[in-house]
């Protein structure tokens, strides 16, 4: 019972016949692009509740399973019921963090961009580790993934790229990430063994769906084409089909290098110009509501949400939420769960 609280599921059932009232309605369909956001957290809810639903009986079995182990003393079927207890705790801990999504995208796939910041090749090297970190995350998940675009260091390292996170309610656990990171750490470039700090800003957008317009005046945009600098084969290298789009209002540049196509590739660009316009706009209207406009960090000291210190002492720490833990190699190896729940928690 303790378990179906924390999930509030009474008040999803409810809000879930509330919907499909909605959707019965004569008049559903008169505002079709309400009705089409009515049928998106329709659905969301749907499957909620269904796998709510499904863990909550595979538990009633797991207990009656249990109980017959402990009387038979079968030790084959004691460590398989075992297993699937750590199966059940791990989906558990998922099912937690799911419904604790309540922003408007959170169940939307997630467009990632990390930037080195001050530091040459020490903080594209730190960008590259970040990559690589939120990458691994995404392999463990499950979901898909893809470089839209990538930027190589001088030296090593990255200066900038770009993923499309594919899976469910990407952006809902991505957007826990956006800020500035902070690595300390011996370099491995400085043959003296000096400390470094170095930073890389990570920025998050939801791929937003055809229920989210964004008007885009086509007079504001200017769009360049460029060989890819990333692998791809022969193509890429002998063809400019990678495409670069500034949104000349704003100063925005939206750009994608993945495909060989250059119609796939500005398509995309265009859905992330869309996303970081929207991003902007919701930015603004935050900042007037709150009275925080002009106060923007720079990828310097002093703005990060999360240190990684490697040196004196091992330890990342959260500085929003406070979570911090000293298996510095597990989170650099794409364990970021217990920080998404703690940031969820925090939000809420």
């Amino acid at each position: 019972m303790l378990s179906r609280s924390i999930f509030d599921l009474a008040a999803k059932k409810d809000r879930l016949e509330q919907l499909e009232r909605q959707t019965l309605a004569p008049v559903f369909w008169n505002d079709a692009e309400t009705a089409t956001v009515t049928q998106k957290e329709h659905g969301q809810l749907q499957e909620i509740i269904r796998d709510w639903s499904e863990r909550w009986k595979e538990l009633e079995d797991t207990e009656m399973f249990l109980e017959m182990v402990m009387e038979e003393k079968d030790s084959e079927l004691e460590q398989e019921i075992a297993e699937k207890i750590v199966t059940m705790e791990k989906g558990l801990a998922l099912a937690e963090l799911e419904c604790m999504f309540s922003g408007e995208h959170d169940h939307s796939n997630a467009i990632m961009s990390i930037h080195a910041g001050a530091g040459g090749t020490e903080a594209q090297d730190w960008a590259e580790i970040l990559m690589r970190m939120y990458l691994r995350w995404a392999e463990i998940r499950g979901f898909k993934t893809a470089i839209l675009d990538y930027l190589a260091g001088d030296e090593a390292g990255t200066k900038s790229v770009t993923i499309m996170f594919k899976g469910k309610s990407s952006y809902g656990y991505l957007r826990s990430e956006l800020g500035i990171h902070r690595l300390v750490r011996i370099s491995p470039f400085d043959a003296s063994g000096r400390r470094h700090t170095s930073f890389a800003s990570v920025m998050v957008m939801p791929e937003l769906d055809d229920s989210i317009k964004v008007d885009i005046d086509d007079k504001d945009l200017r769009i360049d084409t460029y060989r890819s600098s990333g692998a791809g084969g022969q193509h890429v290298n002998k063809t400019d089909s990678a495409i670069r789009i500034t949104h000349l209002p704003t100063g925005i540049v939206a750009q994608c290098q993945n495909e060989r196509s250059q119609h796939r590739n500005k398509d995309t660009a265009m859905k992330m110009l869309s996303a970081q316009l929207y991003e902007l706009e919701k930015q603004k209207q935050t900042e007037q509501h709150e009275g925080l406009s002009g106060d923007k960090k720079g990828i310097s000291w002093g703005s990060q949400i999360r240190s990684y210190v490697l040196q004196p002492y091992r330890l990342i720490k959260d500085h929003r939420t406070e979570h911090e833990t000293g298996n510095v190699d597990a989170v650099l190896d794409g364990n970021l769960d217990p920080f998404i729940k703690a940031f969820l928690l925090w939000g809420k």
